[in-house]
C-alpha cells in the first residue's frame, strides 16, 4: 500500500468517525428532577442508546409545566422525563402528549401507567411529602417535633415554618392537593389558613425548605423525603417527620411531546424509562418505584412508607389544579419569596 493511499484511507476513516460522532440525535428533555440526579439518568440511557444524547432543560415543576403550556402551539421539547403525573394529566387534557406504549411496560405496576390502551404517560417513581426538622434550631425555640399536619397550626410554631409555593413547586401542589383530599375542601382550606399564620415564607422550590432546615435557616421545612434523607446522609442535624394523617405524594412520570421531530429517539427514552435498570436508578432516591420487586429500603425512610401514602386521586388533582392554585394565590401569596 502506497503512502498516498494510506493517507487517503486514514483521512476517510477520520471523516467517517467525525460524521458518526455528529450523527447522534440531540433529544431535548424537559424535567423537574433534582439537578444531582440528571447525570446518572443520562449515563444509563446514553449507554443503552449511544445514538441519542439528552439535552436537559430543568426547572421546578410549576415552571416547567407553565413553559410547556406556553409552548403548546410551538413545542420546544421532544419529551418530558421526571415531571409530576398531575402536570402530565393537564398536558394530556390539552392534547399535547403523543401516546406511546413502551416496550416492556407490562412489567410496571398498573397505578404507574396511564389507563388508556395506548398510554400518554408512564410513571417512574413516587415522591412523598415529609417534614424536615432541625433538632438544634428547634431546641433553641423550644419547638417539639410535629407528629401531625395539624400540629403545625399551633401558636408555638409561629414564624418557624417554611413550605413550597404550589404555583411553582410540584411538592407544594402535592401538599395542598393532599390536604384538600385528606381533610375535605372546607376543612382543608381552614387548615391552610391556620398554617399560613405560622409560615415564615413560601419558596419556589420543593427541596429548598429542607435545605434551609439543614442549614439552620429555619427549624421546620415542609419538603419531600428524598431531599431530607440525602441531607441526613450528608450529616445535617435534621430528622424526617411523617405526619399521622397520611402523606401526600405524586408520581414522577415520562411522556413524549406531540409534534416532536425526534419521535424515534423520544420513543427510545420511554422504552428506557420502563426498564429494570432505570427503576434501579430511581430506587437510589425513592423508596417506591414503578416496577414491582425492584425497590429496596432507602436509608432514613420508614419501612412502611408506602402504607402511609394517601389514596391520591390524580385525576381530581389535575382537573382542579387551576382552580386550587388561583385560590391559594389569592389567600397566601403575600408571604412568597420574590421570584429571581
Amino acid at each position: 500500500m502506497t503512502l498516498k493511499l494510506k493517507k487517503t484511507l486514514l483521512a476517510a476513516a477520520v471523516a467517517l468517525s467525525a460524521t458518526g460522532a455528529h450523527a447522534a440525535t440531540e433529544l431535548t428533555v424537559y424535567t423537574a428532577l433534582e439537578a444531582d440526579q440528571l447525570k446518572a439518568y443520562s449515563k444509563s440511557f446514553e449507554q443503552a442508546n449511544p445514538d441519542v444524547k439528552i439535552r436537559w432543560v430543568r426547572d421546578s415543576t410549576g415552571i416547567i409545566t407553565a413553559r410547556l403550556l406556553a409552548e403548546k402551539d410551538n413545542p420546544q421539547a421532544d419529551a418530558v422525563l421526571g415531571l409530576a403525573a398531575t402536570s402530565l394529566l393537564v398536558l394530556k387534557g390539552q392534547q399535547m402528549l403523543q401516546p406511546y406504549k413502551p416496550k416492556g411496560v407490562e412489567a410496571l405496576s398498573g397505578q404507574f401507567v396511564d389507563k388508556d390502551e395506548t398510554p400518554s404517560w408512564i410513571g417512574m417513581d413516587a415522591w412523598v411529602a415529609s417534614i424536615c426538622y432541625n433538632r438544634i434550631e428547634a431546641k433553641k425555640h423550644d419547638l417539639p417535633m410535629p407528629t401531625s399536619w395539624k400540629d403545625l397550626t399551633k401558636p408555638v410554631y409561629q414564624g418557624h415554618v417554611v413550605m413550597p409555593n404550589p404555583n411553582s413547586s410540584g411538592t407544594g401542589y402535592l401538599d395542598v392537593a393532599s390536604w384538600l383530599q385528606t381533610f375535605g375542601e372546607e376543612e382543608g382550606w381552614a387548615f391552610m389558613d391556620g398554617l399560613h399564620q405560622n409560615i415564615d415564607r413560601y419558596t419556589h422550590s420543593g427541596s429548598k425548605p429542607c435545605k434551609m432546615a439543614a442549614a439552620g435557616e429555619t427549624p421546620i421545612g415542609i419538603s419531600f423525603a428524598y431531599r431530607g434523607a440525602k441531607l441526613i446522609n450528608q450529616g445535617a442535624p435534621i430528622d424526617l417527620g411523617f405526619p399521622s394523617e397520611g402523606l401526600g405524594w405524586d408520581m414522577e412520570a415520562a411522556a413524549i411531546v406531540k409534534g416532536t421531530e425526534n419521535l424515534d429517539a423520544a420513543q427510545k427514552l420511554l422504552d428506557w424509562s420502563v426498564t429494570r435498570d432505570a427503576n434501579v436508578i430511581y430506587n437510589d432516591s425513592y423508596a417506591v418505584v414503578a416496577m414491582p420487586g425492584v425497590a429496596k429500603p432507602v436509608p432514613n425512610y420508614p419501612a412502611d412508607i408506602a402504607d402511609r401514602m394517601i389514596d391520591n386521586d390524580f385525576e381530581w388533582a389535575a382537573v382542579n389544579r387551576e382552580r386550587i392554585l388561583k385560590e391559594w394565590q389569592q389567600r397566601y401569596d403575600g408571604k412568597s419569596e420574590a421570584k429571581k
